[in-house]
């Protein structure tokens, strides 16, 4: 029988290869056991996944290529100004990684996301495809309509293709099990919170990765064990600051980027990389008659912060120190993609809270497919040293 370290190693082995196949061979050998199952592939940041997976349909995360493929084709289709997510996406599509996919859909994250939904039109990938487009109104009567019509109008493009009917039946039984998702993932950093040397910030980026491509009830089954294993004492504590990384929310950081910053001394004990599973902070009442209402009250009141949308009403400053000291975090660490205008744009006033807080903080830029690490590694680990010495 396999130790628990054993057991903990092949799980994370698994979420590795999971994450970071770029053929999405899981979704399309899921998609072929039934004729009426649809693939709908979605870019970051966040879209209700709920929706999807009522549908009869696997909601698939496309996240970019990191530095797994070389994008030649992609830079036809873009300027050099801007952040490497949107070429590497075009450069799959070209090269076909995306076949039998049958939507997409393009969260409103910024013009280049935008502009990615008009140019998957162009090559005529997918049957349909959706720029999703959050509403930057959080009143009821406002933007929670927009919203609702925005998922009545997927919902029905999944339903011209597979024929599916969302019963309320159906749509609650979906919202539970991403109730349970949510609750599992935040079990995984509440843990990581107090012994954070038990799990690494890399292993989990590659847990929740992997929940991206796979369907969520065999993600909740992978959960559940890494929970049940990290709950057991193991690995021995290290002399880090803990940090909370700011930024990553869209394109995101290579994996060497995370392990420098451990490895420079800093537990990453909270993180917006994978924000999309982390969006709605809470359950999704799933006992209602009218379960599409309450997905859009759970966008309207429960979406985690994010330079994605404009919250006048629940300051972003004011929450990113908030969840500092949740976390008992000793700094924030801002780590945005070059050329990230909405991540960019919004860091002088996260800064500004963080100041007024007195929250330790350094910032930093990267790309997806960035192969050296040295000079990051270098500032995370003498703000860690800083903190340890005159903190």
């Amino acid at each position: 029988m396999n130790s628990p370290e054993q057991q903990l190693e092949k799980l994370l082995d698994e979420c590795k290869t999971l994450a970071f196949d770029l053929n999405f061979t899981y979704a399309k050998d899921w998609k072929k056991q039934s004729k009426n199952r649809l693939l709908v592939g979605y870019l970051p940041i966040y879209v209700p996944r709920e929706i999807i997976h009522a549908a009869n349909a696997l909601p698939v995360g496309i996240m970019g290529v990191g530095d797994r493929k070389q994008i030649i084709k992609g830079d036809a289709y873009y300027q050099s100004y801007i952040c490497h997510l949107p070429r590497g996406i075009i450069e799959m599509a070209l090269d076909h990684n995306l076949e039998n996919f049958d939507g997409f859909l393009f969260p409103a994250i910024c013009d280049c996301v935008r502009n990615l939904s008009g140019m998957f039109k162009i090559v005529k990938k997918g049957k349909f495809t959706r720029y999703f487009d959050y509403p930057q109104n959080f009143d009821a009567l406002i933007g929670g309509v927009f919203y609702r019509e925005l998922l009545e109008t997927v919902i029905h493009d999944m339903y011209l293709l597979n024929g599916v009917k969302i019963t309320i039946e159906n749509l609650n039984h979906s919202i539970k099990l991403y109730n349970i998702n949510r609750r599992l993932i935040e079990k995984i950093y509440d843990i990581r919170q107090e012994f954070p040397w038990r799990l690494s910030a890399v292993d989990v980026y590659h847990i929740i990765r992997a929940g991206l491509v796979i369907t969520v009830e065999k993600h909740n089954e992978i959960l559940e064990e890494v929970v049940s294993l990290i709950e057991k004492d193991s690995g021995e504590p290290l002399d880090n600051i803990r940090v909370v990384v700011s930024g990553s929310f869209c394109e995101q950081p290579p994996v060497g980027l995370i392990k420098s910053i451990e490895m420079a001394g800093c537990y990453i004990v909270d993180d917006d990389f994978m924000l999309g599973s982390r969006w709605i902070q809470g359950d999704i009442n799933a006992a209602t008659n009218n379960p599409v209402n309450e997905i859009v009250k759970s966008f309207l009141e429960q979406s985690a912060p994010s330079s994605a949308i404009y919250d006048v009403a629940n300051p972003k400053g004011k929450r990113l120190v908030d969840l500092v000291k949740k976390r008992k975090a000793d700094g924030v660490i801002f780590c945005a993609a070059s050329f990230c205008d909405p991540a960019l744009l919004d860091r002088p006033d996260l800064q500004k809270s963080c100041d007024e807080a007195g929250v330790n903080h350094i910032n930093f830029q990267f790309h997806e497919n960035t192969g050296q690490f040295k000079v990051i590694k270098e500032q995370a680990g003498t703000f860690s040293d800083s903190i340890k010495l005159w903190v």
